[in-house]
C-alpha cells in the first residue's frame, strides 16, 4: 500500500477541481487549497463558487451515469476548500501535495517558495505542469528527490491515464509509492524521463500537426480526417498500443512503408533507428516472437484471439458494426 492518507491539491481551477473530484470519488478525503490571499468576504465567495463549480461537474458525471446521483453528496463531503492561510497545519501533515496553479514561471515559484516552508521532508510534491520540466520544479524546493510531475489528461476525473515524469534526483521509491497509490484510487500510472516529456503530448502534437497539414495541403476534408480517426485509427489503438501494433504488423512493414512517405512527404516520415536495428536482428514482431515486446513464451493464436474479441466489442459499442444480410435470390 502507498500509505499516502493526508492529501492537498493546490489551486482551485479547472485541472485542480477534476483532480479533486477523482481523489473524491475514490473515497479520500482531500483537501482543494486556494492558491490566493483573499479577504474573508473575497474567500467566502470564491468558496461558494467552488462548491457550485463542483456540484455542476459532479451532475454532470450523473446525467452521463459515470456516477450515481446519490453519490454526489458523499463525493463533495469528501472535497473541503481551505483558504491559503487556513491550509498550514493541514500542509505540515501531508503526504502528497498535487499543484496546479496557472503554467506561470513567477507562479510556480511563489507558490513553491511559500510550500516549503510547511511542508515535511517525507511528502511528495507532484506538479501537474505540461510545460515545466520536472527538473525546473525541483529547483523550487528543499527535496528535489520528492519531486515528481504528474500529468493528468483533461477531464481527470474520466481520462484514466495519469504520466509521472522523473528527474535523476528524484527517488524511485516516491516514484513506485506515487505509482502505487495512484493504482489504488483507480487511475493507470506511466513512467517517464524528464528529458523525454510526457508520452501522450509528443504523440499526439505530431499526430493533430499532420492532420491539419493533410486540410492544408488538400488531401482530406477537416470531416473525412475525423470520421477516419474515429472510424479507424481512434479504435484499433484503443485496443493496441502503437509499437504493439508495429509487432503486430511487422516492423519491416512500418521501415519500407516509412522509406515511400520520407522520398513523398519530407524528413518527418524517417524511421527512427531502432526500427531498423530490429529489422537487421530479426525482431520485426509476432511473426519472429521478437519486436519491441518477447512473444517467446506466449500463445501467440490466443493472444491474437483476445486482441480481436476485444477489437470486436469496441466496434459494437461504438455501433459500428455493419448490418447482416442473408442474399436474396
Amino acid at each position: 500500500m502507498s500509505k499516502i492518507q493526508n492529501v492537498a491539491v493546490i489551486g482551485a481551477g479547472r485541472m485542480g477541481k477534476a483532480i479533486a473530484i477523482a481523489f473524491a470519488y475514490a473515497g479520500l478525503q482531500v483537501k482543494l487549497v486556494d492558491a490566493k490571499v483573499r479577504s474573508t468576504q473575497e474567500f467566502s465567495q470564491y468558496q461558494q463558487q467552488i462548491q457550485q463549480d463542483l456540484v455542476q461537474e459532479l451532475t454532470l458525471l450523473s446525467s452521463i451515469q459515470f456516477i450515481q446521483a446519490e453519490q454526489i453528496v458523499s463525493i463533495q463531503a469528501n472535497i473541503q476548500v481551505l483558504a491559503k492561510l487556513d491550509s498550514v497545519t493541514f500542509l505540515k501533515q501531508c503526504d502528497l501535495i498535487m499543484e496546479g496553479v496557472p503554467e506561470q514561471l513567477q507562479v510556480k515559484q511563489e507558490i513553491f517558495a511559500w510550500l516549503d516552508q510547511y511542508l515535511p521532508s517525507q511528502c511528495i510534491v507532484a506538479s501537474t505542469t505540461s510545460t515545466f520540466l520536472v527538473t525546473d520544479i525541483a529547483k523550487m524546493l528543499s527535496h528535489p528527490e520528492r519531486v515528481v510531475n504528474a500529468h493528468w489528461l483533461n477531464p481527470a476525473y474520466l481520462i484514466p491515464l495519469v504520466e509521472l515524469s522523473r528527474s535523476e534526483e528524484t527517488s524511485a521509491a516516491v516514484v513506485e509509492q506515487l505509482k502505487s497509490f495512484l493504482t489504488e484510487i483507480g487511475k493507470v500510472a506511466v513512467v517517464c524521463n524528464a528529458k523525454a516529456g510526457y508520452i501522450v503530448p509528443r504523440i499526439q502534437a505530431l499526430a493533430m500537426n499532420e492532420a491539419a497539414r493533410m486540410v492544408e495541403e488538400g488531401v482530406a476534408s477537416a470531416e473525412d480526417i475525423d470520421i477516419a480517426i474515429r472510424t479507424g485509427f481512434g479504435l484499433r489503438f484503443s485496443v493496441l498500443g502503437l509499437l504493439e501494433f508495429i509487432d503486430w504488423g511487422g516492423g519491416d512493414i512500418l521501415y519500407y512503408a516509412s522509406q515511400y512517405l520520407q522520398k513523398e512527404l519530407g524528413e518527418r516520415y524517417r524511421t527512427p533507428q531502432i526500427i531498423a536495428d530490429n529489422m537487421q536482428n530479426k525482431r520485426n514482431g509476432l511473426r519472429e516472437r521478437q519486436g519491441f515486446y518477447d512473444y517467446e513464451s506466449m500463445d501467440i493464436d490466443a493472444y491474437k484471439l483476445k486482441v480481436l474479441n476485444t477489437f470486436s466489442h469496441r466496434i459494437e459499442t461504438a455501433e459500428l458494426k455493419p448490418k447482416f444480410n442473408v442474399l436474396k435470390s
